[in-house]
């Protein structure tokens, strides 16, 4: 597919997180989600600090999350791209939070940030989880995401 994806992992996390793996679970939910034209998004791996940041400044909620997903076509009325080329948006991990949830829920690092991936592309692509109805949604094209990469 004519997918561009750019992927950042700053210091000192490119020594624990595979570019390589992120680019095959990314891949994995763009075509699980039957994404056929051509699109764009990042994915920043970073520290709780630069997660904090943004989440206050843009989400008005002044602590450290996992994952945020800007996406850049929430609007339908977007016009089209002149280059063929839909900017879906970014999504911003934190490497440290998804190391804390790791070894909570008992399984690698590599799981949890592919985990966190999934969910951001997820809402880049228009799922949400604001009411019961929407979580279960989101959640079982999570798992069917995970089942696929779990066999791949």
């Amino acid at each position: 597919m004519d997918w561009h994806l750019d992927i950042t992992i700053e210091s000192p996390f490119e020594d624990v997180i595979s570019e390589n793996s992120l680019r095959h679970v990314t891949e994995n939910v763009l075509g699980h989600e039957g994404v056929e034209h051509p699109v764009e998004l990042s994915l920043l791996i970073t520290g709780d600090e630069t997660v904090h940041e943004l989440n206050r400044n843009y989400r008005q909620l002044d602590e450290t999350t996992d994952v945020l997903a800007f996406a850049f076509q929430e609007d339908s009325d977007f016009p089209s791209p002149v280059d063929g080329i839909t900017q879906l948006g970014e999504v911003i991990i934190s490497a440290e939070q998804a190391e804390r949830q790791a070894a909570e829920n008992e399984h690698s690092l590599e799981q949890e940030i592919a985990i966190l991936t999934i969910h951001g592309i997820l809402h880049l692509l228009g799922y949400d989880h604001q009411n019961n109805k929407e979580e279960q949604a989101m959640r079982a094209r999570e798992k069917g995401i995970l089942d696929r990469l779990s066999r791949a």
